[in-house]
């Protein structure tokens, strides 16, 4: 990879932002050079290979979710192409939060 991202599993299909990557910036991705379409930020997700609507998002060598349309390589995955399988995306918008309190 690079020291612009990190792979966290070698089975995963995306990398990890470990620097704000701003748009039009090149990135090296498994040997390819892709630009940067949008500004990514620290911590966030970019595809490490094309994905298509429905494919499962791979992290941590486990399934965190799945992309809603086509994905080229090297692009930004977040709330605006894939969704989770476990967290229902609405209320990460919100802000809400699953812990429970106990008063």
């Amino acid at each position: 990879m690079n020291s612009q991202t990190i792979l966290l599993a070698p089975e995963d299909n995306c990398v990890v932002a470990t620097t704000n990557l701003e748009q039009g910036a090149h990135l090296e991705l498994d040997g390819d050079v892709v630009v940067v379409s949008v500004s990514v930020t620290l911590g966030h997700k970019l595809t490490r290979r094309a994905l298509w609507a429905g494919e499962r998002v791979i992290k941590y060598g486990a399934v965190i979710g799945h992309v809603t349309e086509d994905v080229a390589k090297g692009v930004h995955l977040h709330t605006h192409n894939m969704v989770s399988d476990y967290i229902p995306t609405y209320t990460l918008d919100s802000g809400k939060s699953f812990v429970q309190h106990d008063h």
